[in-house]
């Protein structure tokens, strides 16, 4: 028995980790797309790039693990049965809770390992993914000029070359607008050719030009012109020093980041939500109070001789109105900013108890699409990557919008949290047990030919109850 529990965990292992490297690579690549415009053109080293892929690899393993699991266990068994291994088995008194009993304690563990890697895991991977892309976005690009371009990336100044050499270093028809005066262009500078070389320290960008003029419009101190609008300089050569050290990539500091929900465990989230929870109740009851006494409360006018002359009674009750008028509209201002407080709080509640409630979704999906898998194999006994690759995707597919539609009608309050993040496991929990049932009793479900009899007994029915 041991050796045949060996056999069926090591013809697991091969598809499972197959599977789940190809179903990294395919989500990886679906994702790197919305990051290749902040990726590209900035001179990010490698090894800073090799990171950035690393985390992000790491976070969609929640995605990629549970549908590599499901893969395997339909590819696993649907080449048992493919080859009647599956069939020998059960001849020999093995049923198919029995035969699946070694892969069961294996997916087990499996969910443990993926409950401890999201409510652990996950969090310093979310943290170190989102501050590295924080700081890849706001890295301005690298300096490159292109020709027949205008380049603006360095502060002060705007640049146009005509020609570069192959070199990348030497350049022809330089023309240089220089803004650092915040005056507009009032002076420009013109050459024939010129060189780029960078600075030992790399900190500055040295360009040396040659055979140009500079032309710079003179102004006094209120910007007008006066009796020599514009000197005019030739010179052989000149050298501008330009400031790169705002183009090095920096690190924020991690810290920054921590108080996002993704970047905590279930006792961060739990402490965080009830706290959160605790302070919207609070506000909630000082702006019932501040409403009540600052708003709703109106002074009546100062009771009058009803014989005094009139127009002082029109005007105290003109006042009545306009001091009515401005609290119900400092009112409406009040309901307005503490009602997008409110909303903005109760959100941030709701997306701490979704990602609570997904530390545990995750392992379970794992659990789940292999009780899915595993029966499917039996029953359509076919391996390799065709018709599983098809059947996986359709049940992937139908658990991943389910789990979107749960957590988006959570977070609208159509649903409570938990429904909404169980919603997927709730719908295809009944079609595990199904699937299951059927394949330990050996059903044909998935061929034709059970099918075409079922109909023919329907049809040769409804002609003898005709007859």
């Amino acid at each position: 028995m041991k050796a045949l529990y060996r056999y069926i965990i090591k013809s697991f292992i091969g598809p499972l980790a197959l599977t789940l490297v190809i179903a990294l690579f395919v989500l990886l690549m679906q994702f790197m797309w919305t990051y290749i415009d902040d990726l590209i053109g900035k001179g990010l080293s490698g090894l800073v790039i090799a990171k950035f892929i690393l985390w992000v690899t790491l976070d969609i393993v929640p995605l990629a693990l549970p549908m590599a699991i499901l893969l395997a266990s339909i590819m696993t068994f649907g080449n048992l049965a493919e080859n009647y291994e599956l069939v020998a088995l059960k001849s020999s008194g093995l049923s198919l809770p029995r035969i699946l009993m070694p892969l069961i304690a294996l997916v087990l563990l499996i969910s443990i390992g993926a409950f401890l890697f999201a409510n652990y895991a996950l969090p310093v991977v979310n943290l170190k993914r989102n501050s590295l892309y924080y700081d890849i976005r706001n890295s301005k690009p690298s300096f490159n000029l292109q020709p027949d371009v205008f380049y603006s990336g360095l502060s002060g100044f705007s640049i146009r070359i005509g020609e570069k050499d192959p070199d990348h270093e030497t350049m022809h028809n330089i023309l240089i607008y220089d803004h650092r005066a915040n005056m507009g262009n009032v002076k420009v500078i013109t050459a024939k050719s010129g060189k780029m070389t960078m600075s030992p320290d790399q900190l500055y960008m040295i360009f040396t030009m040659n055979d140009g003029s500079s032309y710079e419009d003179m102004m006094d101190n209120n910007q007008a012109r006066i009796s020599h609008p514009m000197m005019e300089n030739h010179f052989k050569q000149q050298t501008i020093y330009f400031d790169l050290s705002s183009f090095r990539f920096s690190r924020t500091k991690e810290n920054l980041f921590k108080n996002d929900y993704q970047m905590m465990d279930m006792r961060q989230l739990s402490h965080s939500a009830d706290s959160i929870k605790a302070m919207l109740d609070k506000n909630k009851d000082h702006f019932s109070k501040e409403l009540s006494a600052g708003y709703l409360n109106v002074e009546n006018p100062p009771k009058r001789n009803m014989s005094a002359v009139g127009i002082r009674f029109v005007q105290s009750r003109m006042i009545l109105v306009d001091a009515a008028t401005n609290n119900v509209r400092n009112a409406k201002e009040l309901i307005n900013q503490s009602s997008q407080q409110f909303d903005s709080d109760h959100d941030n509640i709701m997306l701490r108890k979704l990602e609570w409630e997904r530390k545990f979704t995750f392992p379970f999906a794992c659990l789940l699409l292999f009780f899915i898998g595993a029966p499917l194999g039996a029953i359509i006994r076919k391996g390799g990557l065709g018709m599983p690759v098809v059947v996986a995707a359709l049940f992937f597919v139908l658990y991943y919008v389910l789990s979107i539609m749960g957590v988006k009608s959570a977070r609208q309050g159509v649903m409570s949290v938990f429904v909404g993040s169980w919603l997927a496991s709730f719908v295809l929990l009944p079609i595990g047990i199904f699937l299951t049932y059927k394949a330990s009793v050996d059903s044909a479900i998935f061929e034709r030919d059970a099918y075409l009899n079922f109909f023919k007994k329907v049809s040769n029915f409804f002609r003898s109850s005709k007859a």
